[in-house]
């Protein structure tokens, strides 16, 4: 396993982040324990949840917070697990069960902050979060309120960093405003979607991460399962995938044609080279992986041992094109 620091912080995380959302809903609680020791075997220190995970629309024992049960089940079991764990979680979205009353649906404030941290570590079965991250951008967001309610749960010791996740770059500008402002340290990692396939980001949001000198962890780095192997050729003709396969468009279709056989050709699956292209770029400190099974996650750490010459970049760049950088990618 490859580490690196997050962001301008001292801590070291693993290449690989582990991601959780499919444990409850689509992966046994006894397969989800296989799957975070063997990551854990595999030295893959950084796990991600959120306090909505477990929600399903086809599994009646569905419900949000059931992932990070699972999760703190897991770290019960001792042995270290815990202590071996950066453990991110995040803020923002419904829970099921509406006991904060109006102030239960989606956004931040500094009370939803304190009352979903105390119930995710009730969940998580831990004393502290070391990444508490916002989901999402609350449009009504009140920078004061919201760094004085992580100031106060770091000084608790309920909080280690502090962290957000589908921002845009301008957001990212205004906390860390807002941060210096205050001698806090603000925001260390934007958990953002970016992958062969959605490449906006770099357009504003990868530029600001590096100059803010903030960690970069990317979700749906095969683009919900487009960038795989089976999307062109699903195995289970009513699954899933083949649902999405049918829905591709021609151009679409065209275009994964050709990255197929350029890792045909390589000698590598598609998912291992879209991963391998993300651990590429210096900006991105780590790809969230959502393994369903053991054979999965022994597939996503192989990308760590894939260098993609100057050639191959050149060609995913003419096969998923690149937008640029603003201004210029637009203005001259």
């Amino acid at each position: 396993m490859e580490y690196t620091t997050l962001g301008r912080t001292g801590l070291k995380v693993s290449r690989l982040v582990l991601g959780t959302m499919n444990f409850g809903p689509r992966t046994s609680e006894a397969d989800a324990d296989h799957i975070m020791d063997r990551a854990r075997e595999l030295g893959i220190n950084f796990f991600d949840t959120a306090n909505v995970y477990g929600r399903s629309k086809t599994n009646p024992k569905g419900h949000a917070g059931w992932t990070e049960e699972i999760v703190g089940r897991w770290f019960a079991q001792g042995d270290g697990r815990r202590e071996s764990t950066v453990l991110a979680t995040k803020v923002y979205g419904r829970m099921d069960d509406a006991t904060y009353g109006p102030n239960d649906p989606a956004g931040i404030s500094a009370y939803k902050i304190k009352r979903s941290l105390n119930d995710s570590l009730r969940r998580l079965q831990t004393d502290h979060i070391d990444l508490l991250q916002m989901h999402h951008i609350d449009h009504h967001i009140n920078w004061d309120e919201i760094f004085g309610a992580y100031e106060a749960a770091i000084a608790q010791g309920k909080v280690v960093y502090a962290g957000s996740s589908n921002f845009g770059a301008r957001h990212l500008a205004f906390a860390a405003a807002h941060a210096h402002d205050r001698h806090f340290l603000g925001l260390v990692a934007e958990q953002h979607k970016y992958n062969l396939l959605t490449r906006l980001p770099e357009l504003e949001l990868l530029p600001t991460v590096k100059d803010l000198g903030m960690g970069l962890i990317i979700w749906s780095p095969l683009e919900s399962g487009q960038l795989a192997e089976n999307i062109l050729h699903p195995t289970d003709l009513t699954g899933r995938r083949a649902e999405q396969s049918k829905h591709l468009s021609a151009a679409r279709r065209e275009q994964l044609t050709r990255f197929e056989q350029l890792c045909q050709n390589l000698g590598e699956t598609q998912s291992t080279v879209a991963l391998a292209w993300l651990l590429h770029n210096p900006v991105v400190t780590a790809p969230i992986i959502g393994p369903r099974t053991i054979e999965q996650l022994e597939s996503a750490v192989h990308a760590l041992d894939v260098h993609l010459s100057a050639d191959v970049l050149a060609e995913l760049d003419a096969i998923f094109p690149p937008v640029g950088a603003a201004p210029e990618a637009y203005a001259w």
